[in-house]
């Protein structure tokens, strides 16, 4: 069994989030570049502090998504904050999108479905997991990190009968740090975020089934044998 070490390097303030949030890590874009790939209303560009944000999300807030989003440059890294939405890391049109040429990384939690930690190159899943569940990985590579998570508490060879992951949102951030190299020393809540409102959630992407009910990507990445 593995256990997450004592300290574990958090994105502080992510714990502000809520009961669902999806935080991305993109590679190399401008906060503007992340959001028009993502799909926002351009016209509704706008440069707000993480309250507001979260603030702003909620008050239009969707069905299927986030009301509004934020981007903000942190190292060589833009992070992408989705108060109450997750497409970033389940929705194939968007992170084909967003990850062009480019690498993502997001850590989302979602206490009524469930929560995803996924990297993502290219358009292309390459290690996708539920914390909660780090045996269970899909992937085009679904072990190029299982040193990683031995190291922060995400046991790649986890029993679903032994005990439970301890701390899966705080070992998923600290994941997130070991692969990008962020140390995660600003206060997310101190960040001056770009921000937006999608242009719209799910609809036309992969992950509905044909009754209109949302698949989780580990379905979908199964039923491509990834």
């Amino acid at each position: 069994m593995t256990e997450a070490p004592e300290e574990l390097p958090c994105f502080p303030g992510y714990e502000t989030l809520g009961e669902i949030y999806c935080v991305s890590f993109v590679r190399d874009l401008s906060p503007e570049e992340a959001l028009r790939r993502f799909g926002v209303d351009e016209e509704t560009m706008d440069e707000v502090a993480f309250d507001e944000l979260d603030y702003r999300s909620v008050e239009s807030m969707r069905a299927d998504a986030a009301g509004y989003i934020g981007a903000a440059r942190v190292g060589d890294w833009t992070v992408v904050i989705e108060p109450g939405g997750w497409l970033i890391a389940v929705a194939d049109k968007i992170y084909a999108r967003v990850s062009r040429g480019t690498e993502v990384v997001s850590v989302c939690r979602h206490d009524y479905a469930e929560d995803t930690f996924a990297y993502i190159v290219d358009g292309t899943p390459v290690v996708w997991f539920d914390p909660m569940y780090p045996e269970e990985r899909s992937g085009s590579d679904p072990d190029r990190f299982v040193t990683k998570m031995h190291e922060v508490g995400l046991d790649p060879d986890h029993d679903i009968d032994g005990p439970r992951i301890d701390r899966p949102m705080e070992s998923s951030f600290a994941l997130a740090s070991s692969i990008t190299g962020l140390s995660f020393s600003t206060d997310l809540r101190n960040l001056r975020f770009l921000g937006a409102e999608p242009l719209g959630g799910l609809s036309g992407s992969s992950m509905q089934n044909q009754n209109g009910a949302s698949q989780t990507l580990s379905s979908v990445l199964r039923a491509e044998g990834l």
